[in-house]
């Protein structure tokens, strides 16, 4: 049961015809079929083949190398129906879209040439790695190393963590420290495109040096994996550096930081979609269950939990799309894109959770679909940043803006 505000999203033809495929794949591939996946916390392969097939890992990629070349506001607007599906079908494409974003802004035409179109069919699938096992929000505080050797290649050596897809894609884009004691911290960073056998957890050959340790066991986003990696003596060449090595070594952290932005857009999406499909449930449950001779949709208590709960997520749906039509101007957007991230994933936890509360006890049955949303919605307040660390970048975005 759908809830379906396309008309009042002011879409253009071509977008509503995208969402409408995607709402449809939504509803008879990944909602009956998600509940599997979780269980089993096993790879959805036939869902990631259908997406393929309907060119979903190249929307924002350019049609010159073979992807629809769409919008991030495009993009949100099919993550937020994916992830009313399911989160962890979103997080499939999530890190694989934030390194086209990275590729196509900062890369070199060699390093375009060669990987976006494998990236535009899901031929390979991209990673995205900042965080490390003692390092999450203070990105500065990175310890993992590259160092040049006297073959002209950089060897990197570290331990990075909570890496989705880290097992499954073929390409990692990760940040390393290239000088350890560059003042600030933050210039001595470099982005490596590091290539890697996807599903193997012991690279050789080429790839040697980079080991996937067996994936993190989680609450919730089952299905698509998070891992670590350990990079021990792996070795890059020159023109994997993001950029190329004169443009690019000592930028890894401005190219990063720029495509946070994007990704905080992206999990956003997430929030509406997750919250967009508690709503449903809860209105359809509300209709359906009975107390005290009525409909439980007919106590005002459960009338004012879905109001609050549909008030909240058109408020962070339009949020979102501000935050995305901003980027896709040519705008700087970190501001809105926190504001966007904070809202909207919190608005996706409380919708679900007052979701969960008007289905009482039934709610904490794995019978029912609010259980694994209740599980999934957590991590929304968490990656790309915590929700404290969204109102650390607002207020101090806040006062640049607004210096007196």
């Amino acid at each position: 049961m759908a809830v379906d505000t396309a008309a009042h999203r002011e879409m253009t033809d071509e977008q509503e015809a995208i969402i409408e495929m995607v709402r449809q794949f939504a509803d008879e591939q990944i909602i009956p079929n998600a509940e599997h996946y979780d269980h089993e916390d096993s790879f959805p392969e036939p869902i990631v083949e259908q997406m393929k097939e309907l060119g979903l890992f190249g929307v924002t990629i350019p049609e010159e190398y073979g992807g629809m070349g769409l919008d991030l506001t495009t993009y949100a607007m099919i993550v937020e129906e994916l992830s009313r599906g399911w989160i962890s079908i979103s997080g499939v494409v999530n890190t694989h879209f934030i390194g086209s974003y990275l590729l196509m802004k900062f890369g070199t035409d060699e390093q375009k040439e060669y990987f976006l179109p494998k990236m535009a069919t899901g031929e390979i699938r991209a990673a995205f790695s900042l965080s490390e096992p003692e390092v999450g929000s203070d990105v500065q505080g990175i310890k993992a190393t590259a160092k040049k050797g006297e073959d002209g290649n950089w060897e990197l050596n570290g331990q990075k963590m909570w890496v989705t897809n880290g097992l499954g894609s073929s390409v990692v884009f990760v940040l390393m420290k290239n000088d350890t004691k560059a003042d600030p911290p933050y210039k001595g960073m470099t982005c490596f495109i590091t290539e890697k056998e996807p599903w193997k957890e012991t690279n050789e050959g080429d790839f040697k040096g980079l080991d996937v340790p067996p994936k993190i066991k989680k609450m919730g986003y089952k299905g698509v994996e998070s891992t670590e990696l350990v990079y021990d003596g792996y070795k890059c060449p020159p023109e994997r550096i993001l950029g190329g090595e004169e443009a690019g070594l000592g930028q890894g952290f401005v190219q990063m930081m720029d495509a946070l932005e994007v990704g905080r857009v992206n999990v956003a999406a997430r929030g509406v979609g997750i919250g967009q499909r508690a709503l449903e449930l809860a209105l359809r449950y509300s209709q359906e269950r009975k107390t005290f001779g009525k409909t439980i949709a007919n106590h005002q208590a459960i009338q004012f939990k879905l109001a609050d709960m549909a008030t909240q997520l058109e408020a962070a749906r339009l949020v979102t799309r501000k935050a995305a039509r901003m980027k896709d101007a040519g705008e700087r957007s970190d501001l809105e894109a926190g504001m966007a991230k904070l809202l909207a994933s919190e608005c996706g936890k409380y919708c679900v959770e007052e979701s969960f509360r008007i289905h009482g006890g039934y709610g904490y049955s794995k019978e029912y679909e609010i259980e694994r949303l209740y599980r999934d919605a957590p991590l929304l307040l968490i990656g790309e940043g915590t929700s404290e660390i969204q109102r650390m970048v607002i207020g101090k975005k806040l006062l640049q803006r607004h210096k007196i």
